[in-house]
C-alpha cells in the first residue's frame, strides 16, 4: 500500500525498509479515547484559502491542508461520540489570559506576535487564535484542557483523566504533525499508551515534514492509519462509559 511518505523517502531509507521486519503494531488496547490537538482558529483562519493567501492574516495557518483534516476529523469525532468513545479537546492557553508575562512563550521560539503597527482587527484575531474552530468543537461534557507546551501531556492533568476513565489508548487528530502531534505522540508512548495517528485527521503548514514525522512515528512511537480503519474500529466496539466519580469503585475522599 502506498503511503504518503513514500515520495520523500531515498532509495538507502527505502531499502532499509524492506529488508526490515515488519513492524509490530502497538494496537487499540483495551479501551481508547480521542485526543483533539490544537484544532483552533490560528491554523486554519476564518476562511477556506491556500497557505499564501492564509498566511497574510493567520502568520500560523495551513491553508487548505488544515481545512481538509478538518472535514475528515468531523466524521472521527461522529464516529467516536455515537461509539461512546470520548473526546478531549487540547488549545493552548493565552498568555494574556495567564497573567504573568512569558507564561506561555517559548524561549527562543518564533511563536505568532503582534508588532506596534498591528491594526485593530490584526488584534482581534490575535485574540482568537486559540478558540477552537467549529468543525472540531467540544460537546457539553467533553473534557478541555489548556497547555503551554508542544505536548499535550506536560503541565496537564491529561495522564490522570486518562487513568481516571481506564485509557490505554488515545487516538490522534489536530496539527502540527511535525510539531505538537509529535510531541504528544512521543509523550504518550514514553507513558506506556497505545498511540493510533489518524493519517488523514492530522496536518501541518508543510507537506514533507509531515511525512517524514509521520514516517518516523510510524516507525517507533505509534500506528499511523487510515481513517478507514479508525471508524471501522469505533463502529465494532462498544464502550460503557466509565465511573468518573467512582473509578474502579473508589470514590474522591482523601
Amino acid at each position: 500500500m502506498a503511503r504518503v511518505w513514500d515520495q520523500f523517502l531515498s532509495e538507502q531509507d527505502r531499502a532499509h525498509v524492506a529488508a526490515s521486519r515488519p513492524k509490530r503494531r502497538y494496537g487499540y488496547g483495551n479501551r481508547a479515547a480521542v485526543i483533539s490537538i490544537d484544532n483552533y482558529r490560528g491554523v486554519v483562519g476564518d476562511e477556506r484559502v491556500p497557505l499564501m493567501e492564509a498566511v497574510k492574516k493567520w502568520p500560523g495557518a495551513t491553508g487548505l491542508a488544515g481545512w481538509e483534516a478538518l472535514d475528515n476529523i468531523k466524521v472521527l469525532f461522529a464516529g467516536a461520540r455515537d461509539a461512546g468513545v470520548p473526546i478531549i479537546h487540547v488549545t493552548g492557553l493565552r498568555e494574556e489570559d495567564s497573567g504573568v508575562p512569558g507564561w506561555s512563550s517559548r524561549r527562543g521560539g518564533r511563536g505568532t506576535t503582534l508588532g506596534e503597527d498591528d491594526d485593530v482587527a490584526a488584534a482581534e484575531r490575535y485574540s482568537r487564535r486559540y478558540d477552537i474552530v467549529d468543525e472540531a468543537a467540544p460537546l457539553p461534557g467533553e473534557v478541555v484542557l489548556r497547555k503551554t507546551t508542544p505536548s499535550a501531556f506536560l503541565g496537564t492533568p491529561l495522564v490522570m483523566h486518562l487513568n481516571n476513565l481506564g485509557i490505554d489508548t488515545l487516538i490522534v487528530t489536530g496539527e502540527s504533525v511535525s510539531g505538537c502531534v509529535r510531541a504528544t505522540v512521543v509523550d504518550g508512548c514514553s507513558y506506556r499508551l497505545n498511540m493510533i495517528v489518524v493519517e488523514e485527521c492530522v496536518y501541518d503548514r508543510h507537506e514533507a515534514p509531515r511525512a517524514i514525522n509521520l514516517f518516523d512515528m510510524d516507525q517507533k512511537y505509534a500506528d499511523v492509519v487510515p481513517l478507514t480503519e479508525v471508524l471501522d474500529y469505533l463502529a465494532a466496539v462498544k464502550v460503557t462509559p466509565a465511573a468518573v466519580d467512582e473509578p474502579n469503585g473508589r470514590g474522591h475522599d482523601g
